[in-house]
């Protein structure tokens, strides 16, 4: 559909959901939502609001989300007190998508997986990395607890069109380079707001000939940049992907010719080795040829998350750790994000891979991401992971650092006992 004005992504996304002619950016509209998330953190915030705002039913008991991840099979009797208050809500409300238990996964990894996500959706999630789902083509964006109650309610919410900058990335990539290197590169340019309040649309050739996996990893780390959503337009491929999960969507999704970007960053893909976030920041990015001289040491190295928990995230890693050993002196922590991704790493020997290397293979959970369980950090300690997030104190102890990176990287600092450049092993 051509619109009087030509549209980025974001802008057509928002369009196809509200009744009011996108303009411009900047401009408010009212727009309907698709799908309504909130883990085991925020729905019991998000349930109140519902409550004191004196809505009796949420808007449509198919289209909200509640997945309990983060703290789940419950580590304390805090955590499981919420649970259980969030899991009555979900039976008094009949909501269709609870998950708790054997069913239930890393959210960002498991509702594309089952279909409930996908392009020209709008998602909206009491949770940051939400906007996971810009993978696929979808307008999908984190927001408070009281506007998740606001939108369980009525169904529709508000935004102020973004304003969107193009990332351009194009060149074949060298060996061990992929998804979150070009996610964290992007990153290191922007700065941790250089997208504030706004879209980061990705295209190019390096783009086009990513996994739907890989896009999905990258608009998973959009927030970091301070962005609202990180999109990708809908090719064939993102067709393919939905159509495979159950999802509904057959149209393809790409901006409009002349689409009013705010900036145009260009990225020479080729150029690119693998790339590592310092502490305390997502944006102190650096080389790892750079990195590895410095010989710096980890207590610690995780392999999973939203980010990077999904099956081809688990070959990448298990490709390193094939035939060789965790060093005695790290923890390497594995985190399939999903049941069914779990099944498959079995299916496919990843995880005796991991086992006989002396990994530590967990259930599904993003216990150590946020410092929850599953692997804390001491004081003084150091690790390696392919979380999304690596500021002070996020996996544990004040004094401890976090460093972010690839799951090969990842799995290659725990064999060396610290970071290295895979190829080095």
């Amino acid at each position: 559909m051509r619109h009087a004005v030509a549209h980025t992504l974001a802008m057509k996304l928002l369009q196809a959901a509200s009744d009011e002619v996108i303009k411009e950016a900047g401009q408010i509209i009212r727009c309907r939502v698709s799908l309504v998330l909130a883990n085991d953190i925020t729905a019991p915030l998000a349930i109140k609001s519902f409550r004191q705002m004196g809505a009796a039913t949420v808007f449509d008991k198919t289209k909200i989300a509640l997945v309990m991840d983060h703290f789940t099979p419950n580590k304390d009797i805090a955590s499981a007190e919420q649970v259980r208050g969030i899991r009555e809500f979900a039976q008094e409300q009949d909501i269709l998508h609870y998950y708790e238990g054997g069913d239930c996964g890393v959210e960002h990894a498991l509702l594309p997986e089952l279909g409930l996500v996908g392009p020209g959706d709008v998602v909206v999630g009491a949770d940051s990395h939400t906007c996971t789902y810009g993978g696929l083509c979808a307008f999908a964006t984190g927001m408070g607890s009281t506007d998740i109650a606001g939108a369980m309610a009525l169904g529709e919410t508000w935004f102020k069109v973004p304003q969107t900058i193009y990332v351009q990335i194009d060149g074949e990539l060298s060996a061990y380079v992929g998804a979150k290197d070009l996610i964290l590169h992007t990153i290191g340019k922007t700065g941790v707001d250089g997208a504030r309040y706004k879209a980061l649309e990705f295209g190019g050739s390096t783009v086009a000939a990513l996994s739907v996996e890989g896009r999905l990893t990258m608009a998973n780390m959009a927030i970091e940049a301070g962005g609202k959503v990180g999109l990708f337009a809908a090719d064939a491929k993102t067709l393919a992907f939905a159509k495979a999960h159950g999802h509904t969507a057959t149209q393809e999704i790409a901006p409009d010719a002349g689409a009013p970007y705010d900036e145009i960053i260009k990225i020479d893909a080729a150029s690119l080795s693998p790339q590592v976030a310092c502490p305390h920041l997502p944006d102190n990015v650096r080389g790892v040829d750079e990195l590895a001289a410095e010989h710096i040491v980890v207590n610690q190295s995780v392999i999973g998350s939203c980010t990077n928990g999904r099956i081809e995230d688990l070959r990448e890693a298990a490709a390193i750790l094939k035939g060789r050993k965790v060093k005695k002196s790290v923890r390497c922590v594995v985190l399939p994000a999903t049941p069914k991704i779990w099944t498959q790493a079995l299916r496919e020997g990843l995880l005796e891979t991991f086992m006989e290397a002396g990994c530590i293979v967990g259930p599904p959970t993003c216990g150590p991401c946020l410092g929850g369980h599953m692997g804390i950090l001491a004081k003084g300690e150091r690790a390696i992971a392919t979380t999304n997030r690596n500021f002070k104190g996020r996996m544990g102890h004040l004094e401890s650092e976090v460093y972010l990176s690839s799951p090969s990287l990842a799995a290659a600092a725990a064999v060396a006992g610290e970071i290295v450049h895979p190829a080095s092993l």
